[in-house]
C-alpha cells in the first residue's frame, strides 16, 4: 500500500510513445515537429512564413488597362455600335417582312434607311443574265467663271467603271453595283416618261443625281470650267451579239434613255450631298 502511494505521488515518467527518442534516433530530434517531414502536419513545409507575403500583381490589359475616362468612351462607343446594328437589322427585317402595323406607320422610314444601299432581293437564287450591255452617261451645264453658261460633252460612267475593274483582282462594290443599282432602281420606279412610280420614284432620283455629281467633281476639266448648275443623265442600251454559229439576227445600234434636265444645288456643287 505504500509502495502504492509512493507511485502515485511521483512524478510521471514519459513512455516510449511520448517526447523520449528512439532507439537510434539522435537526440536532438527529440522534438516532434523535429521528426515530421515536409508534407506531415507540425512539419516543415507546414508552418507559415515568418514575414507579410505580398504577390506582384497581373499586369491588366485591354479595356482594362485604360483610365476610367477611355473605359467610359470606350463603353460608349461600343454602345452606340450595338444599338446602330441593332436598328440595322430590324429595319432590313422589316423591309423584307410581309406588311404589318409598324411597315405602314414607318414604311417611309425604313426605305430611306434600306433603299438602294441596301435592298435585299432574291436575285441569288433566280438570276436572269442580262442580255443587253447598259452605259450610264452624263453631262453637266457650268457656270464659267467669267459668268456665262457652258454645256459638257457626255461623259461615259460606265465604261470607266468597267475600266477601273477591268484587270483588278479585288475590285471595289462601289465600282461594281453603285451606278449600275442605282440606274436599276431609277428604271424600276420610272415609267417610260421618266415620271416617277409611288414614292421611291422621287428617292431614286435624288440617289441617281448624287452618283453622277460626284463623279463630276472628280472631274479636272468640270473645276477648271466652272461650277456644276443642272445635269443631264441617259442610259444607251446595246444588244449583246449572238455566237457567230447562231442564226438570230439583232440589232447592235444604241438605244437611248435621256432623262430631264436636273437642277443641282450649291451643297451638291461643291461636292456635298443631302
Amino acid at each position: 500500500m505504500d509502495a502504492y502511494d509512493e507511485d502515485s505521488q511521483a512524478p510521471a515518467e514519459p513512455d516510449g510513445s511520448g517526447d523520449l527518442p528512439a532507439p537510434g534516433d539522435p537526440a536532438g530530434a527529440a522534438d516532434p515537429a523535429d521528426r515530421a517531414g515536409p508534407g506531415d502536419p507540425g512539419g516543415p513545409g507546414d508552418s507559415p512564413p515568418a514575414g507579410p507575403v505580398t504577390a506582384a500583381a497581373a499586369p491588366r490589359t485591354g479595356v482594362a488597362a485604360l483610365s476610367p475616362r477611355y473605359q467610359i468612351g470606350a463603353a460608349v462607343a461600343l454602345a452606340v455600335v450595338a444599338v446602330t446594328a441593332c436598328v440595322h437589322l430590324a429595319m432590313v427585317f422589316l423591309s423584307v417582312a410581309p406588311a404589318n402595323t409598324v411597315t405602314k406607320q414607318h414604311g417611309k422610314a425604313i426605305e430611306q434607311w434600306v433603299f438602294p444601299e441596301f435592298e435585299q432581293n432574291w436575285k441569288l437564287f433566280a438570276p436572269n443574265p442580262l442580255q443587253q450591255n447598259i452605259a450610264v452617261q452624263v453631262r453637266a451645264e457650268l457656270r464659267t467663271k467669267e459668268g456665262g453658261l457652258f454645256t459638257t460633252g457626255w461623259y461615259d460612267l460606265s465604261a470607266r467603271d468597267g475600266a477601273d475593274i477591268d484587270g483588278n483582282l479585288v475590285p471595289s462594290h462601289t465600282q461594281q453595283n453603285e451606278l449600275r443599282r442605282g440606274w436599276d432602281f431609277f428604271v424600276a420606279t420610272h415609267g417610260a416618261d421618266n415620271r416617277p412610280i409611288g414614292m421611291r420614284g422621287s428617292l431614286s432620283e435624288q440617289y441617281v443625281r448624287r452618283i453622277v455629281v460626284m463623279r463630276l467633281n472628280r472631274e479636272d476639266t468640270i473645276h477648271r470650267e466652272g461650277v456644276v448648275r443642272r445635269v443631264q443623265v441617259r442610259s444607251s442600251t446595246t444588244n449583246v451579239q449572238p455566237p457567230a454559229w447562231s442564226q438570230e439576227k439583232i440589232s447592235d445600234k444604241p438605244v437611248y434613255r435621256v432623262l430631264p434636265w436636273w437642277t443641282v444645288s450649291a451643297d451638291e456643287a461643291a461636292g456635298g450631298v443631302r
